[in-house]
C-alpha cells in the first residue's frame, strides 16, 4: 500500500482515537456493513462494522460506467473496496458479498487489488435508496476495461450490500 493510500486510510479514522489501522474505530450510527472473517483491524474478534460516516471518510473514488441494470452510464462514487477490506485489516483468497435479501456472490480477493471496485454510497451523486439498489453496491469499472464487460463479472456486482465475509 503506498503512502498516500495509508495517510488517508489513518485520516479517515474519527479524531481522539489512535491512529493506527491496527483498531478499527466502532460504528457510532446504524451499521450499514459488517466486514467478518480473516479480518484483524478491529475492537471485536474477527467482525469490523462501518456506519456511513466512517465509509465516507474514507478516500473517494468516482467513475462513470454502462452496466446492465441501467440504460445510461450512471456515475458511482464511494471508497474503493480495497480501501474498506485495508480498513478492516482483511487479508484472505475470497470476498462472499452479502445482500439484504441473503443473495451472496463470491468475488476472488484479487479482483479487489487488480481493479479499482467501488464500493457506492452515491449513484449519480446521490445516496442510493434500497429500492434503487443501495444502500451500497459493490461495481467493477466496466467502462475503463472491456475484459469485465461480461456475465461473470457482472454477477460479482452486489448491491443492496450488507456484509462482507473474507475468506
Amino acid at each position: 500500500m503506498d503512502r498516500r493510500r495509508l495517510l488517508g486510510l489513518a485520516a479517515a479514522l474519527p479524531l481522539g482515537v489512535h491512529r493506527s489501522v491496527s483498531a478499527l474505530p466502532a460504528a457510532n450510527l446504524p451499521v450499514v456493513l459488517a466486514v467478518s472473517g480473516k479480518v484483524h483491524n478491529t475492537n471485536q474478534d474477527k467482525l469490523a462494522q462501518f456506519d456511513m460516516p466512517m465509509l465516507e471518510r474514507l478516500p473517494q473514488a468516482s467513475f462513470s460506467t454502462h452496466t446492465p441494470w441501467y440504460a445510461q452510464a450512471r456515475k458511482f462514487t464511494g471508497p474503493l473496496l480495497r480501501d474498506v477490506l485495508a480498513a478492516a485489516g482483511a487479508q484472505g483468497s475470497i470476498v462472499r458479498a452479502v445482500a439484504l435479501n441473503d443473495y451472496w456472490v463470491d468475488i476472488p480477493f484479487d479482483d479487489c487489488q487488480r481493479f479499482d471496485m467501488v464500493l457506492a454510497r452515491l449513484l449519480d451523486d446521490k445516496p442510493m435508496p434500497v429500492r434503487d439498489k443501495g444502500p451500497l453496491f459493490i461495481i467493477y469499472p466496466f467502462d475503463q476495461h472491456s475484459m469485465l464487460q461480461n456475465t461473470l463479472y457482472y454477477s460479482r456486482c452486489a448491491w443492496q450490500l450488507k456484509a462482507i465475509e473474507v475468506l
